[in-house]
């Protein structure tokens, strides 16, 4: 009798995008170090001590870009997110009131921070389902969001997860040759279930003249089933530009929307996304609502199934009123708290590396793990490819001892991103954020440890959204926020920062 060893497939080999210029000083300061040392020896031609007092101010300035946090920011973007978070303290930014009894216009919940200008439309695709769009007037950003019901792995061969893998990398390496797309992000929620659902299925089915152990029976399941269940949600929104300098109607926009709506959502179901639909305006403005506000969830489950909708309004969708902390965000009937990635896992990994972190946490009201990916255009995955193989292999050829093996094993890695890249794969940014939600602020602690386990489980490295619990709560929503759009310095000098 003989056994034969099964190879499951690994994956990784994602990098950092590599930063130009001379190690931690980014492409400014390395123009920045150049061009003091030209001044420095045009002012020793003078003085030797005019050549001294240009080179203190110079390395004063210089310094801070050395100094790098782990997820790679500098002292100056330290100082500026503290600066900017004490600035909208002072205003009272920090703080949201909205409502007929509150001073803004309309009297409406309208969504605070970086959805309050966001509108919502509907419109129908090619198979006459209903789909909101949300437009993100500042930056003229269209997004459409689409949810399904993933399979699970439960009881499912490690064949067909890796099948499923592997349609879902080819679905993402479609992102990259839509038209206008600007980001994509993947939102997967999770509570506990409230049991609405359940007793609505159940308790009408209860035949009056069922034997009576049956009856009990089953009203004993629809009260204690929920108590060790949960209920989980996934949602796909796809963000979408106008290039700059078209002036292209709202409607056209979305009539080109649209007619891609069908297609993306038979390569999810490929992908083993189950059931996959598209979500109407009234469906995001439920989720957005439930999110600020979780203590409504079996209110708008019971809406649903009784009347079929809710009939609530993006305008609607909003919390009553907020307050952002350095650590956490409160909002009507919950606190929040997010986590951004700073590292992805090292090594290989496998396909259920994040089971655990989209698993349900116990003891918080909702969860929210969202991965935000960044599609490349195929012209310029092979330009940064080329860049990274051409400095792996430098790197390689003039180290030595453990630096010269660590460059050879990197080197390694270019060549096989370059390998894959020419045979048609795509080049995507990603990142990750999750938030939790509980009842009061005094449960954050137990929350947080909580996020510790489940990160070091994933062998992710994360750290809180200080100074920014609000603007990083938005971004975990299902409405298409992408951070590297909501900046007011252009992504392109912060790279070179």
């Amino acid at each position: 009798m003989s056994t034969e060893a099964v190879s499951r497939p690994t994956y990784g080999n994602w990098r950092r995008p590599r930063r130009p210029g001379l190690g931690p000083l980014g492409l400014i300061g390395t123009f920045g170090v150049f061009g003091g040392l030209v001044v420095v020896l045009l002012a020793s031609l003078i003085s030797l001590y005019a050549a001294l007092v240009l080179a203190v101010p110079i390395i004063a300035v210089l310094t801070p870009l050395t100094i790098r946090t782990q997820d790679g920011r500098n002292a100056y973007q330290m100082v500026t997110l503290r600066i900017g978070w004490w600035r909208r303290k002072s205003k009272g930014a920090h703080l949201y009131v909205s409502g007929p009894l509150s001073s803004r216009p309309g009297g409406r919940y309208r969504p605070p921070g970086l959805l309050n200008k966001v509108t919502a439309s509907e419109s129908r695709d090619a198979y006459d389902r209903s789909f909101g769009v949300l437009h993100h007037p500042a930056r003229n950003l269209y997004t459409i969001v689409l949810g399904c019901e993933p399979d699970g792995g439960a009881l499912v061969d490690p064949d067909q997860v890796d099948v499923w893998v592997a349609l879902w990398g080819e679905w993402l390496s479609r992102l990259a040759h839509e038209p206008g797309l600007r980001g994509a992000s993947v939102i997967v929620e999770t509570a506990p279930d409230t049991g609405t659902r359940l007793a609505h299925e159940i308790l009408p089915r209860i035949k009056d003249d069922a034997p009576t152990a049956a009856k009990e029976v089953m009203e004993e399941v629809v009260e204690r089933y929920p108590t060790a269940s949960s209920e989980m949600h996934t949602y796909i929104t796809l963000t979408y530009g106008v290039p700059g300098g078209q002036k292209r109607p709202k409607e056209e926009v979305i009539a080109d929307l649209a007619v891609r709506v069908p297609g993306l959502l038979n390569g999810l179901v490929a992908a083993g996304g189950g059931s996959a639909y598209p979500l109407s305006a009234e469906r995001i403005a439920e989720v957005v609502r439930v999110a600020y506000d979780p203590a409504v969830a079996a209110d708008v489950l019971n809406a649903r199934a009784e009347e079929g909708g809710t009939g609530l309004e993006w305008d609607d969708a909003g919390p009553a009123a907020t307050l952002e902390t350095v650590g956490n965000y409160q909002h009507d009937s919950g606190v929040s708290r997010t986590w951004l990635m700073t590292l992805a896992p090292r090594g290989t990994v496998r396909s259920s590396v994040l089971r655990g972190m989209l698993e349900a946490a116990p003891g918080t009201r909702r969860k929210r793990v969202a991965l935000v990916y960044r599609p490349i255009d195929p012209a310029t995955s092979a330009r940064i490819v080329e860049q990274d193989r051409r400095s792996a292999q430098f790197m390689a050829t003039s180290g030595r001892g453990m630096v010269q093996a660590r460059a050879a094993s990197e080197m390694r890695a270019a060549e096989q991103t370059a390998t894959e890249e020419a045979s048609g794969a795509g080049l995507v940014e990603f990142s990750l954020m999750l938030t939790i939600t509980v009842d009061s602020v005094a449960e954050l602690a137990d929350a947080s440890v909580a996020v510790r386990n489940l990160t070091a489980a994933s062998r992710v490295l994360m750290r809180p959204a200080d100074r920014m619990q609000a603007a990083a709560f938005s971004c975990t929503l299902p409405t298409g926020i992408l951070p590297w759009e909501q900046t007011l310095i252009p992504n392109e000098l912060q790279e070179a920062l």
